[in-house]
This record gives C-alpha cells, sequence and structure tokens, in this order.
C-alpha cells in the first residue's frame, strides 16, 4: 500500500520536456547566486570551461533520501568533482514549507549530516532560479557542458520510486551524459521526465 501512494506521489510530480523553461542544446540560464558554504557570490557564467550538475534538492523529500540513504549522491558528486565537474544542490523550497533552510548555518548543518559533497549550495527561497529552469522535483538534474549549453535535464535515473534498492538496477542518466560529455560526444539522451517531491514554491 505504501509503495502505491508513492507511485501515485511520482505520477503527479513527473514533469515532461514540455514543461520545461529551457530547452536541451540551448545555452543554460545564468544565475548569479549567494553560496551557503563559502558564503561568496557564485555565477553560471563563470564556471563557462568546466561541465556543470544543477542537482535541486530537499533532504526531507523521499525521493532524495533514497540517493542520499546509500550514499550513491554524494559519491556522485566526489565524482564529479574528481573529474572536474562542478555541482552545485539548490534548494527551492520556500518558509514554511518542506525541506526549507532558513539560513547558511542550517544549510552546512544539513549538508554535514547528508555528508554530501556539492561545490556550492544555492538557498533559492524565492524560487527565481528554480523557475528560471522549469525545476518541477526534487531530485530535478541538469547538466550543463563545458561551453554552456543544456546537455540534459530530467530525471537522476530510469527507477521512479522511492525504494533505494532500485539503484543498483537503474540507469542513471546524469552519470551517463556526464561521460558522454567526457569523451566529446553528443548527450544521446537530452532529457527525461523528472520525478520525485514537487518543489516547495512559495506563492
Amino acid at each position: 500500500m505504501r509503495r502505491f501512494l508513492f507511485s501515485l506521489l511520482t505520477v503527479a510530480a513527473f514533469a515532461t520536456a514540455a514543461e520545461a523553461a529551457v530547452i536541451s542544446a540551448k545555452p543554460a540560464p545564468n544565475f548569479t547566486a549567494r553560496d551557503a558554504i563559502s558564503g561568496k557570490e557564485v555565477s553560471l557564467e563563470n564556471l563557462r570551461g568546466k561541465p556543470v550538475v544543477l542537482e535541486w534538492t530537499n533532504y526531507d523529500c523521499p525521493f532524495v533520501k533514497k540517493h542520499y540513504s546509500l550514499g550513491t549522491m554524494q559519491r556522485l558528486q566526489q565524482k564529479a568533482a574528481k573529474d572536474g565537474v562542478i555541482w552545485i544542490s539548490v534548494n527551492s523550497g520556500a518558509k514554511g514549507k518542506q525541506g526549507y533552510l532558513k539560513n547558511a548555518a542550517e544549510a552546512r548543518a544539513a549538508i554535514a549530516a547528508q555528508k554530501a559533497s556539492p561545490a556550492y549550495y544555492i538557498r533559492d527561497t524565492k524560487g527565481d532560479i528554480g523557475k528560471l529552469y522549469g525545476a518541477k522535483t526534487t531530485p530535478h538534474m541538469f547538466v550543463i557542458a563545458a561551453d554552456g549549453t543544456l546537455a540534459y535535464q530530467g530525471a537522476i535515473d530510469d527507477k521512479a520510486s522511492v525504494d533505494a534498492a532500485d539503484i543498483a538496477t537503474s540507469k542513471n542518466y546524469v552519470t551517463t551524459a556526464l561521460s558522454q560529455l567526457a569523451k566529446g560526444g553528443a548527450v544521446t539522451t537530452p532529457e527525461t521526465s523528472a520525478y520525485g517531491c514537487g518543489v516547495k514554491y512559495g506563492m
């Protein structure tokens, strides 16, 4: 019964490619925001020359917990850093909503509790960046090529469930996209339907 209810939640939270605010193979929208880890501003434009992953996250979402509970998301972040990929976690949860972090100190504590390793963590509490990208779910993933074009957007993998056991048999779209970019090729699956909890935007 529990799995059935989560399946309904999954269906409700799907984001189709048609709903996306940005188009793959087009320039990724630039943004400048305050990094909760360092306290400094980060600009996507200034990261040009390196691949970038944008991860919409909410540590209280069961679909996000699926990937953090086994350390798979953390290992992806660590491998990205090793490979020269910039990983940016974005939390667009508004005040009073699930997953909201009221300040940078709370964000750093949450990151430490999850043993997460993003290069940057952005509190997008007004939802400006999330709406700019059309982020619908947590997780919702975007891979930006070194030339600044959007190479992939959508789900992290092809198993839309909250069961961590499904990770072992899933296809990870982010890993595949990054591997194909590293080899100088095109991303063969540039868009998929994201699944997870709906992003907790404000009014």
